[in-house]
Parts: C-alpha cells; sequence; structure tokens
C-alpha cells in the first residue's frame, strides 16, 4: 500500500512481554493459552502500526501515526525477541496442528522481523512509490461517518510535523550509515512533495476527506472542522513538507549512489540474499535465482515466437514487440476510455470464476484511478485490499497516465492478477476464514509474498481455461506479463548482486518484452528502490504450478481443479514449503483415504 511507511512483516512482530499478570491458581490449557497470546499480540501489533490499523478498519488509533524513533525500534525490537522464546517455550505436542502451524508461523515472521531489524532495513523509509509524501492516501481506506472520524484526521495532522522529524531522522541515520537510494529513484521524489507544497489548504490533499460530508455531521460542526483542517494545513502539514524537500535537496538527495544497486550499501550483499530469502521464502541464492529466470525467458520466448507466426507476422520477434508498442489499434485514446475498459474486462472475468473454484469471497471489489501525484512515477496497477470489518471493498487500482502507452491486449491478464482470481480473491478468502487467527488472515499478504505474488500470477494462466484469451493478442499479453516476471528474476538479481547499470537492465528488459519504454522504466526503478521483492512473483508462481502438476501425475483424471485450489488458498498466504505440505498431505489423503 503507497502509504505504508513501516514493514508489516515488522508489525507482526510487535508482541507482548511475557511479563503479565501473575498465573491463575488453576494453569490454562496450552491451547487457550497459545490463543490468547495471539489475542493479546495481535491487539499490540495493530496499535504500534495504526495506519495499518485504520486501513483494516479498526478506528482505536485513527488519530496516530507510526513511531519511528529510535525508542519506538528499540521496544519493538525487543518484544519480539521475548516473543521468540515465549513461542520457543510452548509444548508444541498440546497443540492442534492448526495451532502449531499458526506458532510456527508466528515465529517464522517473528525472526525474519528481526533479521530485518539487525539490518536497519527501517531506514529505507521513502523512495519514489511509498513514504510520507503519499500519506494522505491513507484518507481514501478510511471511513467518515462522524465527528469523531473528523477530530482522528485532525488529530493526524496535528501529529505529522513528528512524524516527519522521525522520517528525517531516519533517513540521515541512513546516510551516516551509507544505507540509501540511488539518486535515480529518489529524484522523483521533490515532483511528489511539490503537490504537498504548492496546493492552497481547500485543494490540499490532506483536505481530501472534508470535501463532502455524510448527513450525520451538522453543519456548524462542517465549518468548525474544516477551518481547523485549513489552519492545521497550513500551519504543520506544509511546513512539514517543506522542510522535508528542503532536507532531500541539501543532505539526502547529494548522498545517495550515482548508481544502482544495494550492493552499495553497507553490507549490501549479506541485505540482498536477507531480502531474497524473505520475500521467496526459499533457500535459492541470488546465483541460483538468475538462472532460472535465464530458462524461464528462453522458454516464453518460443511460446511468444509461435503467437508471433500465428497472427502472420513476417519480422523477428523484437519488430514484432515494436509494432505492439505502437499500433495505435491497441491503445486508447483517453483516461476515461482506459478505465471504462478496465472495468468492463473485470466484470467479464466474474461470472467464469465457477468453472475453476469452488469456494468464492463475498467480499466485493472496485476498480479505480490512481492518483493523479503518484500516477506518473508508478507501476501499472495495484490491489489495495479491503476492510477486516467489511466496510471497504477490495480495490484494483488501475494506471490512467498516458493512456496512449498503455496496451489494451495485456489487460486481461492485468485484471487476473490483481482482482480476481488473483489479489482480490486470494486475499478477500483469508480474511474471511474465520478459524484463523487474526494475524494469518490480515497480516500474512505482506509476509510471504511468494505465496501472494506467485498465487496472482498463476492467476493470469486460469484466463486460458476461463476462456477469457479468446484472441491470439489477448493470449500474447498473457505471455508478456508472465515474461515480465521471468525478466524481473535475471535483471533484479543483476541490479543488485551482480552489478548490472540501470540502462543495462532497462535494455534487456526492452529486448525480451515489448512493454512500454514507460512501463520498463517505471518497473526497472521499482526493483531498484525495493531490493528482491520483485522475485517473490516468477519463484512462487513456479510452485504452485510444479505442485498442481504434481497432483495431476498423482491423481490423474481424479484431479478436480476446483478442490486443488481449495487445498492452496484455505490456510492463507504462508512460506512456500509450508505450502507444499499442505498439498502433499491432501494428496495422501486423496490416494489413502
Amino acid at each position: 500500500m503507497p502509504f505504508r511507511t513501516v514493514s508489516k512483516l515488522l508489525a507482526t512482530a510487535l508482541l507482548v512481554s511475557r511479563a503479565t499478570a501473575a498465573p491463575p491458581a488453576a494453569q490454562p490449557a496450552p491451547a487457550d493459552e497459545f490463543r490468547k497470546l495471539l489475542e493479546v499480540e495481535w491487539r499490540r501489533t495493530l496499535e504500534e502500526n495504526p495506519t495499518w490499523a485504520s486501513s483494516l478498519g479498526d478506528r482505536r488509533w485513527n488519530d496516530r501515526w507510526p513511531d519511528l524513533s529510535p525508542a519506538g525500534f528499540e521496544r519493538r525490537t525487543v518484544h519480539a525477541k521475548e516473543l521468540v522464546a515465549t513461542l520457543e517455550g510452548f509444548d508444541r505436542g498440546a497443540l492442534s496442528a492448526a495451532d502449531r502451524l499458526s506458532l510456527d508461523l508466528l515465529l517464522y515472521e517473528t525472526k525474519i522481523a528481526l533479521e530485518d531489524a539487525s539490518r536497519h532495513a527501517y531506514v529505507f523509509v521513502l523512495n519514489q512509490r511509498e513514504g510520507i509524501q503519499l500519506a494522505d492516501e491513507l484518507a481514501d481506506a478510511l471511513r467518515f461517518e462522524t465527528v469523531k472520524d473528523y477530530e482522528d484526521w485532525l488529530g493526524r495532522l496535528r501529529a505529522f510535523p513528528l512524524y516527519m522529524s522521525q522520517t528525517i531522522e531516519l533517513l540521515r541515520q541512513g546516510i551516516r550509515e551509507r544505507r540509501l537510494q540511488p539518486k535515480v529513484v529518489l529524484e522523483r521524489v521533490p515532483k511528489q512533495i511539490d503537490q504537498q507544497i504548492s496546493s492552497a489548504p481547500d485543494a490540499h490533499p490532506f483536505f481530501r476527506p472534508l470535501r463532502t460530508w455524510p448527513a450525520s455531521v451538522p453543519p456548524p460542526e462542517q465549518a468548525r472542522l474544516a477551518d481547523a483542517a485549513r489552519n492545521l494545513i497550513a500551519s504543520a502539514v506544509v511546513p512539514a513538507f517543506v522542510q522535508l524537500r528542503e532536507f532531500l535537496q541539501v543532505e539526502y538527495l547529494p548522498a545517495c549512489f550515482d548508481r544502482a544497486g544495494v550492493w552499495q550499501c553497507e553490507g549490501g550483499e549479506d541485505y540482498y540474499a536477507h531480502c531474497v530469502r524473505k520475500f521467496t521464502t526459499t533457500r535459492l541464492g541470488p546465483r541460483e535465482i538468475h538462472e532460472i529466470g535465464l530458462r524461464e525467458v528462453e522458454r516464453i520466448t518460443r511460446e511468444m515466437e509461435s503467437i508471433r507466426e500465428r497472427v502472420g507476422f513476417q519480422g523477428t520477434l523484437r519488430e514484432f514487440f515494436q509494432r505492439l508498442r505502437t499500433d495505435p489499434q491497441f491503445y486508447l485514446a483517453t483516461p476515461a476510455a482506459l478505465l471504462e475498459r478496465y472495468r468492463a474486462v473485470a466484470k467479464r472475468i466474474d461470472p467464469e470464476l465457477v468453472k475453476v473454484f469452488r469456494t468464492l469471497p463475498r467480499m466485493p471489489y472496485g476498480v479505480e484511478p490512481i492518483p493523479d501525484k503518484a500516477a506518473p512515477a508508478t507501476t501499472t496497477a495495484y490491489y489495495r485490499p479491503g476492510a477486516a470489518d467489511g466496510s471497504r471493498a477490495g480495490t484494483f487500482f488501475v494506471n490512467l497516465y498516458r493512456p496512449e502507452m498503455r496496451p489494451t491486449y495485456e489487460m486481461m491478464a492485468l485484471a487476473l492478477h490483481e482482482a480476481v482470481p488473483g489479489h482480490h480473491l486470494q486475499i478477500a478468502l483469508a480474511m474471511e476464514q474465520q478459524d484463523l487467527p487474526d494475524f494469518r488472515r490480515n497480516g500474512a499478504e505482506s509476509a510471504y509474498t511468494a505465496y501472494v505474488e506467485g498465487w496472482a500470477l498463476y492467476a493470469e494462466s486460469l484466463g486460458e481455461e476461463m476462456g477469457l484469451y479468446d484472441d491470439p493478442y489477448s493470449r500474447f499479453g498473457q505471455l508478456t506479463y508472465e515474461m515480465w516476471r521471468a525478466v524481473r528474476l535475471v535483471v533484479d538479481t543483476g541490479i543488485h548482486s551482480l552489478r548490472w547499470t540501470r540502462q543495462q537492465a532497462i535494455d534487456y528488459f526492452l529486448d525480451h518484452a515489448p512493454k512500454t519504454e514507460l512501463d520498463v522504466v517505471n518497473e526497472i526503478d521499482r526493483y531498484i528502490a525495493w531490493p528482491g521483492q520483485a522475485l517473490a512473483y516468477k519463484i512462487g508462481e513456479l510452485k504452485i504450478r510444479e505442485l498442481r502438476q504434481r497432483s495431476a501425475r498423482a491423481l490423474g483424471e481424479k484431479l478436480d481443479l476446483r478442490e486443488f485450489h481449495d487445498v492452496v488458498l484455505s490456510s492463507g498466504a504462508v512460506p512456500l514449503e509450508v505450502l507444499e505440505r499442505r498439498v502433499e498431505d491432501w494428496l495422501k489423503q486423496r490416494r489413502d483415504p
């Protein structure tokens, strides 16, 4: 989510000390003790991550920003260490299989969070896609129904200068420790800040919630709240952004690296290896993943060549790419037309889901534009989960900036990935699994990127079985998106481990996929800013495909694809090795009922 500035992995590990009340005379059963621990720790997780709590629909801390002070990070690290000791001390034999899995997952996430903290990953608090300069987008995820909701928003405006000063101090720590972003990605941020500085209070992004009012807020209160917001924006918010812009221009940008690649940072090679393990939930190293990427690029290229021949194009594959990038038949003229087409594509998918799914989520989703100030520097689309309390639907955000650069033949694959049966279906189903503890229902999408993004990439391929790729160009669009994720394995490891230049990565991408140059440049800059995250997609998809093929070999004609999907989805997001064990257990039950 663009407004997130503190890793949800760390948030999941922010857990209370074992020093609770004295034990009662009759000791609770281990299962009851464990579930109580999960409940208490979940509350603390939300309290320590108030913006995330707000986005889930929990209003208890709606007037706060995250605590980014040194004391806050130290407090959370101490609690995470205590939690590891607590979890490792549980009698696993006294817990059910479901509770043992929850214990293992919480322990896994906490240890990963501690590894993040030991490498000071929290100093990478801002880039062109996320950070405090986009914090106003939080309002889009909130409910404004009562006077208190607006008072809470004013509370966040009052607290904004402290939040900004803490952010700047983290960035200064990054300068001291030589843990910084390259100039090329941070140079995009001042333009985003300018929109926060130049807007008059009534037109300011932070004033957006006060432009419309529910009937429950009387007119005199509306006037009072609006006046207070204008004053706070002028006296607190805008000066804080002026301070950030000056800091970036005078201190941070001059200190940033001229080249791309986290290898330049203090402990950079170790940090990248950690990121690879964290995001893929595997033990694969950068070199192994690079080689997997090269093999996948070669395989997908062959499939692309077959479609080039099928449509009768006589030139080379690269010439075919150029035709796809420039032929007006594949592009729409206006942002409004692009949004309308995206919405039509999404609606076309919905009735076909029953062909390959037995269980569908109840929560709906919508298709909305990416905010204008973020669109030029961000990627083609992203998904925001619905609120856990059901008060807000899921949202498939689409980029409408420069529609002449956004090909229509990619739309189906993109909608399958971000909406259904990709992110929305998987995340909403997890949120609706009432037998799972809260940290697994609502937080696991950030902890297990390989599962979440691997599923969404696998979901793109299901368009074939649902009859949605009904012409060779839309099928080529799906291959384009699969190639995009295969290329990521090559260029992400190339940039951060093999020391490729930014231009080398851009050229490789353009040579192997028909993505437009605008998309390619934004993608490469995303990989530069977020080491290792982009590896999760293809690694996760390959594992899900492998498990499906293994199931087909084991069960033959008895394989029910809808049942297989239930097995993959029913426990929420998990590490890939846990997913593999679940599928193996299911196959054993099917073979030996």
